[in-house]
């Protein structure tokens, strides 16, 4: 039988195959999956890739980044912000660009989320053996710069010949968009293997639309956990993000809550999959978690949690609700099974309306429902007073959530939030206010510094219609800034409410608390020079990236910034100086951190005696 074939290199192939990968997304409208290629190009990928996207433009567009790390963050938030339903590839060389992918393949790999890593390689032909760049191993001949993605990658693969495309390309969509082995995928590209050709069979490009999958639940592990829950009293419910990355998740969550009666407490990940003034959203819950979630976890006789990886914030390492019965519905069996829990493997959304069904009529107790209303209720009360300005000194984190979130009448259904480490992802999971799912942008499965900026343009990239708002600290902003200057140079708008506290102030709390004395953190207590602490202008910087800014000083002159933040046309950022040391006291629950057995500081010691009581309460 004729095969149709048409003569392309690998890279014009690859290329054409990505652009035709197509996705239905939930409002019906059919896209392609892949919304484009972030791409430095340099020694190994610029003659064979580059060509190649050249010529695709038009239906696969490249963006370039200023940095590996920053674009392949922003890959990684524009797929959290589609909920995995479309993504992006990105293209480096064969060196320091190819290996600053890794903490970035890292942040999606953690949090379960899809992009496709095109790193140049090294020739396979090995004529011009070392080239420029090239890690070479006096041990072995085959390894480069690109293993070190591997133990980074849910899928590796290294195209030695043409014809590998037709197994690798297929698998490697296959694993992007799978429910519960989704992550990063790394093809590696020898230089000289991109620009070979090759005759490929015409219906190898014809376009392909993606079905995502939703595991059905195994009836007897459905008959268990309804069994379970039949006889609990007090339930409680942890929503993870597994909810948000189901189709009809949120819904499913909404109807199950509703029908039997049960509170629920939201991990960071989960945070947005119940509108935050629903009657039993206790709010966030664990090392993060308000008083009304966490007194409800420490009194619950079952928790079910849903689309959780069961991470130490979220459990409290494991002593917050270790006396609770534990049930995971979670279409990753790696996550369904941890802690000892019974398990329901299945995709959130069918899992919920399965056990619902299993469940019929029955509630938890009516007098346990009425209390956690109570709970929830009075927190969100809190919650006002909390963010509420009160002080004439310098603002703390809460009130200035509470300045962005009152500097628009329809701010929880409009903004979305991106943070990721230090005191504002505390600050943010108890007091951030959102009605929408996506509102709340939190990278905290690896909680990566320098994440905001970047992955605040992947998120403006996938929802270009709504409000989003980078709020991050001194510390982050100054570990990786400037894809703001790509925000200004691709149109995405931005705004960065820059908290300046002077150093790493969430670290040298731990620091103390652990009796530790400050060191190394805040600038004040660093090695420094003739010249002392750098006194940083941060609303200059921001200019010379292309930005507009300016800086305050107090709550009323922030709301108003905000004001003029949201009429701008272009990325904006507002530097606020902060009182470092503030934080919203209220709930939260122990975190395990080793401190030292040995100290001559009676603070460690201190310290250490009340870490080994606490570790007693472990689930083991």
């Amino acid at each position: 039988m004729d095969v149709k074939t048409v003569r392309l290199t690998v890279a014009q192939a690859l290329v054409r195959y990505l652009a035709a990968q197509f996705v239905t997304l939930p409002d019906g409208s059919r896209e392609r999956l892949f919304g484009g290629v972030w791409a430095i190009f340099g020694h190994g990928n610029v003659a064979g890739l580059g060509e190649a996207l050249q010529a695709a433009q038009d239906v696969l567009p490249t963006l370039r980044a200023h940095n590996e790390q920053g674009m392949a963050l922003a890959a990684t938030a524009y797929a959290k912000a589609h909920f995995r339903r479309r993504m992006m590839a990105i293209s480096t060389s064969i060196g320091p660009g190819c290996t600053n992918l890794v903490t970035a393949a890292a942040v999606a790999h953690v949090n379960r989320l899809p992009m496709l890593l095109l790193p140049g390689d090294v020739f396979i032909s090995r004529a011009p053996d070392p080239v420029l760049q090239q890690v070479e191993d006096f041990q072995d001949g085959g390894v480069s710069a690109v293993d070190c993605l591997r133990p980074v990658s849910r899928y590796f693969d290294r195209i030695v010949v043409p014809s590998q495309l037709l197994t690798a390309l297929p698998r490697a969509i296959a694993t992007l968009t799978d429910p519960a082995q989704c992550g990063p995928v790394t093809l590696a590209l020898p230089q000289d293997v991109q620009a070979q050709a090759f005759d490929w069979p015409e219906s190898f490009f014809a376009e392909r639309d993606i079905h995502f999958r939703q595991p059905q639940p195994e009836p007897a592990e459905l008959a268990a956990l309804a069994s379970l829950l039949r006889q609990a009293k007090r339930p409680l419910i942890v929503c993870g993000g597994g909810v948000l990355y189901s189709a009809g998740g949120v819904e499913a969550l909404k109807n199950f809550v509703e029908s039997h009666g049960i509170p629920v407490g939201e991990s960071q990940a989960g945070k947005g999959a119940l509108a935050w003034d629903h009657p039993l959203l206790a709010g966030s819950i664990g090392v993060t978690g308000s008083p009304a979630a966490n007194e409800l976890a420490a009194q619950a006789d079952l928790v079910l949690a849903v689309g959780s990886r069961l991470q130490d914030f979220t459990t409290g390492s494991h002593a917050l609700y270790a006396q609770a019965t534990l049930l995971s519905i979670n279409v990753n069996g790696f996550d369904a099974i941890k802690w000892g829990g019974h398990s329901l493997q299945c995709d959130a959304a069918v899992g919920l309306a399965a056990l619902g069904s299993a469940l019929a009529s029955w509630q938890a107790d009516t007098d346990w429902t009425a209390h956690s209303q109570r709970l929830c209720h009075g927190w969100r009360r809190q919650v006002d007073e909390i963010v509420r300005s009160q002080r004439a000194s310098l603002p703390t984190y809460a009130e200035a959530i509470g300045a962005v979130q009152a500097s628009a009448a329809d701010s929880t259904e409009r903004d979305i939030v991106v943070c990721a480490a230090g005191t504002l992802p505390a600050e943010l999971h108890k007091l951030w206010r959102t009605s929408t799912p996506g509102g709340y942008h939190m990278e905290y499965g690896y909680s990566c510094m320098g994440y905001e900026v970047a992955g605040g343009l992947g998120v403006k990239m996938a929802r270009p219609e709504r409000e989003v708002i980078v709020m991050v600290g001194d510390g982050s902003y100054l570990m990786l800034n400037n894809e703001l200057a790509t925000s200004v140079m691709l149109g995405h708008k931005i705004i960065v409410l820059l908290l300046d506290n002077a150093g790493y102030a969430c670290i040298n709390r731990l620091q103390q608390a652990c009796g530790g004395l400050p060191f190394n953190n805040m600038l004040a207590d660093c090695l420094h020079g003739e010249h002392g602490i750098p006194q940083i202008d941060f609303a200059q910087n921001a200019r010379s990236l292309g930005a507009e800014a300016e800086t305050v000083s107090t709550v009323a002159e922030l709301q108003a910034a905000m004001v003029r933040a949201r009429a701008a046309s272009r990325s904006y950022l507002i530097q606020l100086r902060i009182d470092g040391p503030q934080c919203t006291p209220e709930g939260g629950s122990w975190w395990e951190v080793g401190i030292p057995e040995v100290s001559e500081r009676e603070q460690v010691r201190a310290a250490r005696a009340a870490y080994e009581e606490a570790r007693q309460r472990q689930r083991h």
